[in-house]
């Protein structure tokens, strides 16, 4: 079992940068592929980036150019570096650790990102 844990949410003005951090509570962290998603009210969960185990990055068209996902595997944690926050990037923002069938998979329990106009 992998236990994720976010912080670093809260309110921004439009064009304000915030940070959020994921801390994973497992020995095997190297191995997950991490994702971050958001939930805005009223719609689906989307994906907004990965970084594989290989430090491999994507990212969602809505966010590229704007935000950073990067890991630190010797501290167990995956970051999500928001820059030019715009209104709709009003969301709760989900850490996720993917390994697959052998692995599993794993959510926190997010943490809110509010950006005002």
């Amino acid at each position: 079992q992998v236990q994720l844990v976010e912080s670093g949410g809260g309110l921004v003005q439009a064009g304000g940068s915030l940070r959020l951090s994921c801390a994973a509570s497992t020995s095997t962290f190297s191995i997950y592929a991490m994702n971050w998603y958001r939930q805005a009210p009223g719609k689906q969960r989307e994906w907004v980036a990965r970084v594989t185990s290989g430090e491999n990055t994507n990212y969602s068209d809505s966010v590229k150019g704007r935000f950073t996902i990067s890991r630190d595997n010797a501290k167990n944690m995956v970051y999500l570096q928001m820059n030019s926050l715009k209104p709709e990037d009003t969301a709760v923002y989900y850490c996720n650790a993917r390994g697959g069938q052998s692995f599993g998979d794993y959510w926190g329990q997010g943490t809110q990102v509010t950006v005002s106009s």
